[in-house]
């Protein structure tokens, strides 16, 4: 399985379970913005979207909630994505990052 090489300092990822796509993820360390406190992480995907190739969500144990868009009054659109195969990469060892 390929990782992203943009990833910035990944903690877990998971694959997404309608298409099995897979994804990383780390913490959402930018300054407050619309989503900031209710998206704990970024959620790293394969195209540049918003300019940084990341999208701001949270991930729980078997769902991740993704930001996808945003609404005419600037509040985000928030889409469920039920999730398989997550691996937090703190409960791996840092060494053990592809091993599972």
């Amino acid at each position: 399985m390929a990782y992203f090489t943009h990833t910035v300092d990944p903690i877990g990822c998971f694959d997404e379970k309608q298409y099995g796509n897979p994804f990383e993820y780390s913490i959402n360390d930018d300054p407050l913005n619309n989503c900031n406190e209710d998206c704990l992480h970024k959620i790293w995907v394969g195209d540049v979207v918003n300019g940084q190739g990341y999208r701001y969500g949270i991930v729980k144990k078997t769902v991740a909630y993704v930001v996808v868009d945003e609404d005419e009054f600037g509040l985000p659109v928030i889409e469920k994505w039920n999730i398989k195969r997550h691996r937090n990469y703190s409960k791996l060892g840092v060494d053990n990052r592809f091993n599972w």
